[in-house]
């Protein structure tokens, strides 16, 4: 996993990622509103300043000679289709939150603007926080997966830790550690009094299959309404 970790496993320093990630928004275009088009970032071939970045800040992972290896950076995401293209045999884990807990917290992604990508100015905090949370879940859905991938809620592994952690050590072919994890980790949003739903978010959150209010759809009965929603 790296040289040196922080508390959350993340491998730091990452100044040479986050810049990284200043290079791939160059090639992002917005087209106003929530909707950005990474097509060009996508067919392009990838600067030889973003590669630089990239194995300047992974060194100590790619000059490991542990059988397994690899990282963790939450801003991974925001260079993901040059990710895939650069590792394609590496194999990928795609943790999932739900929003509504996700916007509850402090993130160094919650102004896209400090990685280069534009999007609606708004002095709404959880707002930046939810559509940076829409705009990194829109880039994974609109680039190609690679062939070894493993989509993993964060939910599931609170509060199914043993069938989730199954999954993945089947996924990695390695044997996991148990953790303890604290149940009130997850769901807190329903203890917060505060704005924690923007209904932008109502798509993917029904594609993930966490709950979404009702009232965003008034003509449609909870029961039916996911499959509504991912059509």
């Amino acid at each position: 996993m790296g040289r040196l970790l922080n508390r959350s496993g993340d491998l730091v320093p990452a100044e040479d990622m986050y810049e990284a990630c200043r290079v791939f928004a160059q090639y992002v275009k917005w087209n106003g509103g929530l909707n950005w088009d990474w097509s060009e970032a996508q067919q392009m071939e990838i600067p030889d300043e973003f590669t630089n970045l990239l194995h300047r800040y992974l060194r100590s992972v790619l000059d490991s000679t542990a059988e397994h290896k690899g990282w963790k950076l939450p801003e991974t995401t925001l260079v993901f289709p040059w990710i895939v293209r650069l590792f394609p045999e590496a194999k990928y884990i795609y943790w999932v939150r739900n929003p509504r807990d996700c916007i509850l917290g402090a993130h160094l992604t919650d102004d896209l603007r400090a990685f280069g990508i534009a999007y609606p100015e708004t002095d709404d905090v959880r707002r930046r926080r939810a559509i940076s949370w829409k705009y990194q879940d829109d880039l994974v859905q609109a680039t190609p997966k690679p062939a070894q991938w493993l989509q993993v809620r964060f939910e599931d592994f609170v509060y199914n830790q043993a069938e989730t952690l199954a999954r993945l050590e089947a996924f990695l072919g390695i044997e996991l550690a148990r953790i303890p994890v604290r149940r009130e980790a997850a769901g807190r949003w329903r203890q917060d009094d505060g704005v924690n739903y923007y209904d932008f978010l109502a798509p993917a959150m029904a594609r993930y299959g966490y709950e979404v209010p009702v009232e965003v759809y008034p003509s449609v009965g909870p029961e039916t309404l996911n499959r509504v929603i991912s059509r």
